[in-house]
């Protein structure tokens, strides 16, 4: 269990669960009023920290540069929803709730802290647990105060923007191409009568009537279609990067320093005062 002396250490650092992941931030603790034990801290999760979510410090460990707690993240992050600003106080509904949340017996958490089961009856809930205030975890004995401030992590979220599909439909288009094409025509040809041709010239009636025909031809264009593929088309995505400028608050704590040191015409004590930049 994390001691009062360890809190200046616990506060604005990592807290991991049971399984080596990060859950998010310890931002604030809150002591047992009875006790005065570190009974709950408060971890900021989210991708922008904006929810707080309790976990118990009872089985809770410093471990280098951050706290593990035996949970899970998911856990954690699932846990009851309480109101951190409301007066730093957890009330004992909401602390019962909590305790039920992670499947700690209420009464024995209880009579651990105090000491035994003779400092109150069994069943009856321990007092509220109050918030920790920064000055309170620096008044151990230490003469140093400590400065902080909030630090602005941006990150980025991934939404989706619209949808692409590919449609194939069928159009119709007129297409015109040139092909050359024959057609016979009927000539008239005359021959004079020669001696290689007087035999054929007589070898008939002198005198008759007679008919001679011929079939004429002609070439027409005609058109078939056939179905070749030409292409494939699919759709696929792209990344481009691209700076964005995002703002935001952050608050600072600034120490001023007031000495007491010089006297005034009346014999009174005269202040200067300093302040941190």
């Amino acid at each position: 269990m994390i001691t009062r002396e360890q809190l200046s250490t616990v506060l604005d650092h990592p807290v991991y669960d049971d399984h080596g992941d990060k859950i998010g931030e310890a931002k604030h603790v809150f002591l047992d009023d009875t006790t005065g034990q570190p009974e709950w801290i408060s971890v900021r999760t989210g991708l922008f920290g904006i929810k707080e979510s309790f976990v118990p410090m009872r089985d809770a460990t410093v471990a280098g540069d951050h706290i593990e707690v035996p949970y899970a993240k998911d856990r954690v992050k699932d846990a009851p929803n309480v109101d951190v600003e409301a007066g730093g106080h957890l009330s004992e509904d909401e602390e019962h709730r909590l305790y039920e949340y992670y499947g700690v017996d209420w009464d024995a958490a209880w009579q651990q802290q105090a000491g035994g089961p003779g400092d109150m009856p069994a069943g009856t809930a321990a007092g509220p647990a109050e918030q920790l205030d920064l000055e309170g975890a620096e008044g151990t004995g230490d003469d140093a105060m400590t400065r902080s401030e909030e630090r602005m992590h941006v990150g980025v979220e991934r939404h989706a923007t619209g949808r692409a599909r590919l449609r194939k439909y069928v159009v119709t288009e007129e297409v015109q191409q040139t092909v050359p094409v024959r057609h016979e025509e009927v000539v008239v040809e005359r021959e004079p009568i020669t001696d290689a041709n007087v035999d054929a010239a007589l070898s008939g009636p002198e005198i008759t009537e007679a008919e001679h025909e011929v079939t004429l031809h002609e070439e027409r264009p005609v058109t078939r279609t056939e179905t070749v593929p030409v292409e494939r088309v699919r759709l696929g995505t792209e990344e481009r990067v691209e700076e964005e400028t995002v703002g935001g608050e952050i608050r600072k704590e600034r120490i001023e320093t007031t000495v007491s040191d010089e006297t005034d015409e009346t014999g009174g004590i005269g202040e200067k005062g300093e302040r941190d930049r």
